[in-house]
């Protein structure tokens, strides 16, 4: 998701003032996602000029509303899914991917020392779990950073198999 979509989504309510938007996006995706406010006024003047979001002036402040176009791109993006792709900009997988480019002794103590702090990451995210987050949203995102840790450990795990197991073939 991006700033643009999150912003489209909480306008779907209703007409909302810059400052206003910055806040509740915060607050909806749990505090893990601060902007800046100027990125706020700066993603709606592009949705403005894209014709999703008209001005509304409201008590002397500038209120934003989505327009049908906004309601439509807003709608085409709660329809899209996953697709199989690799996920953008994935630095670990990138990292092991380039280390294997030197050699597979040095891909392994890349894919060794990921591990490490991914299984001291786990342990940390796991006991600030009992101190349960205040907000759903809050929740929701501490047991993503669970769940994906636990993804990129198991394939650091398949990483190191396949490093030791393709030795002397081609990478």
């Amino acid at each position: 998701m991006g700033v643009r979509e999150g912003l489209l989504a909480l306008l779907d309510d209703g007409p909302r003032y810059g400052y206003q938007l910055k806040t509740t996006f915060e607050g909806a995706t749990g505090g893990v996602w601060p902007l800046n406010v100027g990125q706020v006024y700066t993603t709606l003047e592009r949705l403005q000029r894209d014709g999703l979001v008209t001005v509304l002036d409201l008590d002397d402040q500038k209120s934003y509303e989505l327009t049908a176009a906004g309601r439509e791109a807003l709608g085409a993006w709660w329809q899209t899914v996953p697709v199989d792709d690799p996920p953008p900009r994935d630095e670990l997988m990138l990292k092991v991917l380039l280390a294997i480019e030197h050699g597979p002794d040095h891909a392994l103590t890349v894919v060794t020392r990921h591990r490490t702090a991914l299984v001291s990451l786990l342990q940390q995210r796991r006991r600030a779990d009992g101190a349960a987050p205040d907000s759903l949203a809050a929740r929701l995102v501490a047991d993503a950073l669970v769940v994906r840790a636990e993804a990129d450990l198991r394939w650091l795990d398949l990483c190191e198999s396949r490093l030791t197991t393709d030795v002397g073939r081609k990478p």
